[in-house]
């Protein structure tokens, strides 16, 4: 058996109340099927993960399960005709880390048509400190241009400023030049968003609560809103007539009470933003976008930490608490 035969991984068994987390030494031979074999340079922690980690939402079906629903890195071997050894490749979705085994680990086998080639603007790490949460920015963002906001129709707001998504949301509108309103609750974070381009900041008490009126006054252009609940009703009915609401995130609640009254009488367009399906064939486009608008200086200002495989249950806690700003970077090789 080679050197590269084992490796480490993040391993959840079976456990109440909560999934059992190890760092464990698994075989090559014990990873799914798969066409392509990726050596995991980095990974990075998201929402979505530390809901995993500690089971909630009923996203894994099967245990033992190796989370990690971004990664990047070079490819070692492939029977897809697309990628060689020694290839750069990225990967986010696809349900990657929730039905199939993920990034938290040195090694992931995948299905060739989940990849992205890293564009020349990145390396593995860069485009893990971007990872799912600025590529959902990213087509956030989009999804502004696409229902004609520019950067003279108004401000912006950006709700979970503090979080991955608001962090990039808001580094990659300003790049494009809008004006941004960041929302948060942490105001000690304050000149952090102002630093990313933010050029105010909204208490996220004031968007914390249902609106207790169908309309209210008109404050803002466009909304990425990845918080959902009562902050996204509220931001609806204060976004200007024939503005656009992406709405990413549930981090507040996956309800929502509103009317149709935004809708009709200021033609308000709410549009979902699905990372994990997003076409492939359009999937470099994006990234390659991302990695002109964001600069090296920016990325390392989203990020927050960077972390080994042992320490991301702790870690995944405190990102489901809030207590986090910006990115963590996973790399599986360390401990």
């Amino acid at each position: 058996m080679t050197s590269t035969d084992t490796f480490s991984a993040l391993r959840l068994q079976t456990g109440y109340p909560r999934p059992i987390p190890d760092v464990c030494t698994l075989n090559r031979s014990d990873l799914p099927a798969g066409e392509v074999l990726v050596a995991v340079e980095h990974s990075g922690l998201n929402y979505k993960d530390a809901m995993i980690i500690n089971g909630l939402g009923r996203l894994v079906q099967e245990y033992p399960h190796v989370p990690g629903i971004d990664l990047a890195g070079t490819v070692r071997e492939s029977t897809d005709d697309r990628y060689r050894p020694g290839d750069r490749v990225l990967l986010t979705g696809w349900h990657v880390g929730e039905r199939h085994w993920g990034g938290f680990a040195q090694y992931a086998r995948v299905q060739g048509d989940w990849l992205t080639p890293i564009p020349d603007t990145l390396d593995a790490r860069s485009a893990m400190i971007v990872g799912t949460a600025g590529f959902t920015a990213m087509l956030a963002v989009e999804a502004l241009e696409q229902g004609g906001i520019t950067p003279e129709s108004g401000e912006i707001l950006v709700t979970g400023a503090s979080g991955g998504v608001g962090n990039l949301a808001i580094a990659l509108l300003a790049a494009l030049g809008y004006r941004v309103a960041a929302a948060t609750g942490r105001p000690e974070n304050t000149a952090h968003l102002e630093a990313l381009g933010a050029c105010s900041i909204v208490p996220r008490t004031e968007l914390a609560e249902r609106p207790d009126r169908p309309l209210l006054s008109e404050r803002w252009a466009g909304v990425i809103d990845s918080v959902g609940g009562d902050t996204l009703a509220h931001a609806l009915a204060e976004t200007q007539a024939r503005g656009v609401v992406a709405a990413c995130g549930l981090a507040g609640g996956a309800e929502l009470t509103t009317t149709v009254i935004p809708f009709l009488l200021r033609g308000i367009r709410l549009q979902g933003i699905d990372s994990v399906q997003y076409p492939a064939n359009d999937r470099e486009r994006v990234w390659q976008r991302i990695g002109e608008l964001l600069s090296a200086q920016t990325l390392e200002r989203c990020l927050a930490e960077e972390t080994g495989l042992s320490r991301l249950p702790q870690r995944a806690d405190a990102l489901l608490a809030g207590q986090i700003r910006g990115r963590v970077l996973v790399t599986p090789g360390s401990p």
